[in-house]
């Protein structure tokens, strides 16, 4: 019989359709503004009593908590607007002080019943809302001051080398280098050394105080050199570890000179985020210092998990976390948590050459961090609070040398298996090439401002409404049952949306408005040619069958060339072109189902099976 589908069609159908309500259904609960309290190590420990204290605190504020929970190693606190998250922020900031990371957050409100299936919200992009924005400016002092300890390191070597005697190497506060000798020839001889190997040094010769000196300094392209290699490695570095977080279409990009902005959308867990971007977390390879050893050339550690133990090491640093290629977190045989270290190949042989003389002798594995805190200072009878960078280095391992390292090894003594992961995960993304502090952090509004949003969005509710009142005046009952399947596109559009964690920007609304006007088309083509059928004499259900049979290879090449511009957008594309062509693409695919299947199906029990002697269309 024309113009019915056997039941199982029917039944897929509707399995399709209560499926994809099913999925979209999470859309439908807002995330509530939060903020997200987590220890920046596993020895500090969010429990009950912390929250009591923060909630307090909050409240003391004169601020309204929506809800607070204590999760598995964080606790989470909800507001209902903003305003009172931004102020909430700053009273647990001072509350909990630096061994705690307080970071902006949006709380999902999704039922257990939905999440339990794996269903979740869409996420939206920046420009919308949702997401995190960090500032942070690169500490570019730190980053040529760092390049001169390894100059330190190398003119060192040089001289040895070469049997220069030489009686000290210094960096000095003043950004330069001190090279102090005990006779002049030989101060000439490595003048002449120096300025042949590193063109990069101004060099020249002092006397002082009855020693022999060269005072180094670096050539301004050297400095403007190894500032852009910062700001270069750390971009990479951050977007490195931004890929390890999961984030869908991340932003990071530099912005003047020595700022990088990072822009997280519709990231879940901001404390986890603003921990592993803002984290330094370079090593320091050093040999434990001998008994007899100078005190100049030495240095005093304490021991990050073991406070009041503490171990003198030299000042050389064999390799630092840059030379680290590879890092994987493991247990060893006593079941203690290890990382274990693959050098890169000059790493390897800085190593290889520095223990060969060192077996049974102790290295150290430093664990470097630079951190800030917030000083109050007086300036003119006003007190002003100011952020104060400091470097905290501590000793996370102190093991024997049983035998000569090359470019693989291991690293214990971590706190945990927490610890472990994380340390593995800096150092697999990437060494910072200088610090790096957070100068702003806030959650990102809309970038076209809310009231253009707003009207954006009211502008695509008036086309949609009148697409609505063409379709039903125009093609009467069958306008109406495409008005229904074109509800049911977008339903079906949102769960593939939602269930690919697609984020959803502006550009991808244009995708959406697209595609409905794609969907209207294929409908208009298929009651087109039913009509032109009714004209050739063809009876109501003959017209129906022939109507969308004949259409069908005219809609389907038609959408089959705009997926594939679709999908040639998404590979050549970025940012927010890609965000047009997902939509795009997953719109194309929704609105082919409804328009040929979803349209039939209800076409066809409307009229399937009856006596017509005319339709209204």
């Amino acid at each position: 019989m024309l113009n019915r589908y056997p039941l199982w069609k029917n039944l897929l159908i509707v399995f399709v359709l209560l499926l994809g309500a099913l999925y979209a259904a999470p859309n439908l609960y807002p995330e509530d503004y939060a903020i997200q309290l987590s220890g920046t190590r596993d020895i500090h420990q969010v429990d009950q009593a912390l929250m009591d204290k923060v909630t307090a605190a909050i409240e003391n504020g004169g601020l309204e908590i929506k809800e607070s929970e204590l999760l598995d190693k964080s606790g989470l606190i909800r507001f209902t607007d903003s305003e009172t998250q931004l102020k909430a922020k700053q009273i647990v900031s001072q509350a909990v002080g630096e061994n705690y990371v307080v970071a902006l957050n949006l709380a999902p409100t999704t039922p257990d019943w939905l999440t339990d299936i794996g269903a979740g919200p869409m996420k939206l992009g920046l420009d919308l809302r949702g997401g995190v924005h960090f500032l942070l400016e690169v500490d570019m002092a730190q980053a040529v001051g760092q390049r001169l300890d390894v100059y330190v390191s190398e003119i060192k070597t040089k001289l040895r080398q070469d049997k220069l005697r030489y009686r000290a190497v210094e960096h000095l506060d003043d950004g330069s280098l001190s090279v102090k000798f005990s006779s002049p020839e030989t101060r000439d001889q490595a003048l002449s050394l120096l300025r042949k190997d590193y063109p990069e040094f101004l060099i020249s010769a002092e006397d002082a105080d009855g020693a022999n000196f060269l005072t180094i300094m670096l050539t301004e392209a050297t400095v403007r050199s190894i500032e852009d290699y910062a700001i270069k490695q750390n971009l990479t570095t951050l977007r490195n570890r931004v890929n390890e977080l999961g984030v869908a279409e991340p932003l990071v990009q530099r912005q003047g000179r020595n700022r990088i902005v990072v822009q997280l959308p519709g990231v879940q867990d901001a404390a986890a985020a603003k921990r592993i971007i803002g984290k330094t977390a370079n090593l320091e390879f050093r040999l434990e210092a001998k008994t007899d050893a100078n005190s100049a050339l030495t240095e005093t550690y304490d021991f990050r998990s073991e406070p009041g133990r503490k171990a003198r090491l030299e000042k050389d640093i064999i390799i630092t976390g840059s030379s680290v290629s590879n890092a994987q977190a493991s247990f060893d045989e006593n079941g203690q948590p290890q990382v274990n270290i693959s050098l890169d190949s000059k790493g390897g042989q800085l190593m290889n050459r520095t223990t060969r003389n060192a077996v049974k002798r102790r290295m150290a594995v430093l664990f470097v961090e630079h951190k800030s805190r917030m000083v109050t200072e007086t300036v003119d009878g006003e007190k002003v609070e100011k952020r104060v960078p400091y470097v905290e280095k501590k000793i996370i391992s102190l093991a024997t040398i049983q035998s000569v390292l090359g470019s693989q090894f291991r690293i214990t003594g971590l706190d945990g298996a927490g610890e472990s992961s994380e340390l593995a995960l800096l150092l697999r993304a990437g060494a910072l090439a200088a610090p790096i502090y957070f100068v702003e952090e806030r959650t990102v509004g809309p970038s076209l401002g809310a009231e253009n949003i707003e009207l954006g969005v009211t502008s695509v509710q008036i086309g949609f409404a009148l697409v609505l009142i063409f379709m039903a005046i125009t093609y009467r009952v069958f306008g109406l049952l495409a008005n229904v399947a074109l509800c049911l596109n977008l339903v079906l559009l949102v769960a593939v949306m939602s269930m690919l964690s697609a984020t959803l920007t502006l550009p991808g609304i244009a995708g959406i408005v697209l595609t409905v006007g794609m969907a209207v088309d294929a409908n208009v083509l298929i009651f087109a040619r039913i009509k032109e059928e009714l004209k050739n004499g063809l009876p109501p259900q003959s017209a129906i069958n022939a109507g969308f049979d004949r259409a069908f290879t005219t809609i389907f090449d038609a959408n089959i060339t705009t997926l594939l511009a679709a999908v040639i957008l998404f590979a050549m594309g970025t940012g927010p072109v890609k965000g047009f062509a997902v939509t795009l693409s997953v719109g194309i695919v929704t609105s082919v189902f409804t328009a040929i299947w979803v349209t039939r199906a209800l076409v066809n029990l409307t009229y399937g099976g009856r006596q017509l002697k005319k339709l209204s269309i």
